[in-house]
């Protein structure tokens, strides 16, 4: 059996790289390329893949239909994570989830996809001024090639 830790493996190897494939209003795919990793759901404890977007086509679909694929690769191995996605962001208000939670999941959810900055207030600024929300995708199925 995969698991979410094996999905993060091989996306550890290729800086998170994965593959976030969501499903239109017609039925056909709508995928683009993200940094993604795991981490515990502030509000249930699940682990969760989580990514930061402010791709307008993506949250459209995914608050229309929530179920998403992400897939991480390195090389010819993958892992890919079928789920349904939570966004929390600042057009997507989530309840217990201030400014400042908002602020510091930003920041956890990109630390969890290999992410690291050399100035957190600048990161933080972007951020807010770009209107990022975060994407939590709790997972129904994870399977792989490995």
């Amino acid at each position: 059996m995969v698991t979410l830790s094996d999905a993060a493996g091989i996306g550890s190897r290729d800086k998170f790289l994965a593959v976030v494939s969501t499903a239109r209003a017609d039925g056909t795919i709508q995928s683009s390329v993200v940094n993604a990793g795991v981490l515990a759901d502030p509000e249930s404890g699940q682990d969760v893949v989580g990514f930061v977007t402010y791709g307008k086509a993506k949250l459209a679909n995914l608050r229309a239909r929530p179920q998403v694929t992400i897939t991480f690769r390195t090389g010819w191995q993958w892992a890919a994570v079928e789920g349904s996605a939570r966004i929390i962001g600042p057009d997507d208000p989530a309840s217990g989830v201030d400014a400042e939670r908002l602020r510091l999941l930003r920041r956890a959810v990109f630390s969890a996809a290999g992410g690291s900055h050399d100035d957190w207030d600048e990161y933080d600024r972007v951020m807010e001024r770009e209107r990022r929300a975060v994407v939590l995708v709790t997972p129904i199925r994870v399977y792989s090639n490995k």
